[in-house]
């Protein structure tokens, strides 16, 4: 995989359509088990402050609800990445109040609050072992980053401080690696008989996918690395890289490629990305399928809105539809 800039065979332009828009930061897009869609707008701010929002939203008549705006003791939250429980809880990773969980009627928890210096959690993913000889792991990025003073090419030097972490059904935290340059995205690949195998993470300073193979709660094979995105021009002079991605039911990994245009889609063994969904969008975001379906919700950040398309297949069943 030496050469990025690569050329690919397939270039897809379905039709999207747009479902709304101004959402400061449009991230998070998570279904609960009754149907009912969410997602978040992290960059949210009142007089200055964080004052993030979860925002349920009617798919059919495209009209949006703040329903939460997560504060603890005066601190207002950044909620990012959101899974649904087999309890029809939302879970959340807030930016800066930890991890949450959220009822239908927007009140929230605050389940723990790693105080790590500059704590970040990113896209969060549930496993889908469900079975009571199992332990169900919620696995999380920290997305922090260190931006270091100029060399004397002027460019900024960066240090490594991006972290996985794993949540165990006994609200255990457990560490799981370190040392990335933005860890982003999160997903997790199952065997065919539904049980969690390998953990995915995006590096998207690197334009990387890194694997482990999941061995037990919290505890992980070595890290390789899985797939890497194409070299890509930037709309903003910021690197391009990964970041929400989502399974389909073949295995298939849709991979929101931020800053280029594009949704990068990799087969179940990774590599390059076979096929390249072209958005009406600069800066996709985060990917979701409708629960049973084929429909892929999308998340942007050059209209702060939400999109939909038709995926060639359905998604991969969610923790909460099994």
């Amino acid at each position: 995989m030496a050469d990025d800039a690569i050329t690919l065979q397939h270039i897809l332009e379905p039709q999207f359509f747009k479902i709304a828009e101004g959402f400061p930061g449009a991230e998070g897009p998570v279904f609960d088990k009754c149907g009912n869609f969410y997602m978040v707008a992290p960059e949210v701010k009142n007089n200055g402050n964080f004052a993030g929002q979860v925002v349920k939203i009617d798919l059919d008549t495209c009209k949006s609800t703040v329903i939460c705006e997560p504060n603890i003791d005066g601190f207002g939250g950044i909620p990012a990445g959101c899974q649904c429980d087999k309890n029809n809880t939302i879970w959340i990773a807030d930016m800066r109040l930890g991890i949450l969980t959220m009822n239908q009627s927007g009140q929230f928890n605050q389940v723990n609050m790693i105080w790590i210096a500059d704590m970040r959690l990113g896209i969060l993913t549930m496993d889908q072992s469900g079975q009571s000889n199992q332990v169900n792991m919620i696995w999380l990025a920290d997305m922090r980053i260190c931006i270091l003073p100029m060399n004397q090419s002027g460019q900024f030097n960066q240090e490594a401080f991006g972290s996985v972490y794993c949540v165990t059904n006994q609200n255990e935290v457990i560490k799981v690696d370190t040392g990335y340059l933005f860890s982003n995205g999160i997903a997790v690949q199952h065997s065919s008989d539904g049980k969690p195998q390998m953990l995915i993470v995006a590096e998207t300073r690197t334009r990387s996918l890194w694997v482990y193979d999941i061995l037990g709660p919290g505890v992980v094979g070595k890290r390789t690395l899985w797939g890497k995105l194409p070299e890509c021009p930037s709309v903003d002079g910021v690197t391009t890289g990964p970041d929400g991605m989502d399974f389909d039911e073949a295995g298939n990994l849709i991979v929101a490629h931020i800053r280029s245009g594009y949704l990068e889609v990799f087969g179940p063994s990774g590599g390059r990305p076979h096929t390249r969904i072209k958005c009406p969008f600069l800066k996709p975001s985060n990917v979701h399928f409708l629960p049973g379906g084929s429909t892929v919700y999308v998340t942007e950040h050059e209209f702060n809105g939400l999109w939909k398309f038709q995926w060639l297949r359905k998604g991969q069943p969610q923790y909460c539809e099994l």
